[in-house]
């Protein structure tokens, strides 16, 4: 099996972050979050790895579900589970700041899986591969 950390082989790095905490159910911060989540997927790819968000995989599971608003008990049925799921496949994690149960949550599976957690971006190795596409 190939080493997750060899320099030439992408990362698959979660971002984890607040996504419903701060919010109160208020859809504009809830989508204001995700920005900020979302914010640091390009950094991460042009570092050479793949960026993924649990709530990319959780949102239309939770909608196929019948979930009619995030923080719905359907959304809850699922979104954790889904994020579980999603970090055995993982390679590392990336923690932005900010309170959040559930990045607090997937930072302690990731340890527990042994994964690497960075807190910023430039933590993340930088691919070689990448070096070569920026050059």
């Amino acid at each position: 099996m190939p080493d997750p950390m060899a320099a030439d082989r992408p990362l698959l790095v979660l971002i984890a972050g607040p996504y419903l905490s701060g919010t109160d159910g208020d859809p504009v911060r809830i989508a204001a979050n995700r920005e900020r989540l979302e914010a640091a997927a390009l950094p991460i790819y042009q570092r050479g790895h793949l960026p993924m968000l649990g709530e990319w995989l959780a949102l239309p599971i939770i909608h196929a579900a019948g979930g009619r608003e995030q923080g719905d008990a359907v959304f809850h049925a699922y979104q954790y589970p889904v994020a579980e799921r999603l970090l055995t496949r993982c390679d590392a994690v990336l923690r932005l700041p900010g309170a959040s149960r559930g990045a607090d949550i997937d930072v302690a599976r990731a340890k527990a899986l042994g994964l690497p957690v960075y807190h910023h971006i430039d933590e993340l190795p930088v691919r070689q591969a990448a070096e070569r596409a920026a050059a």
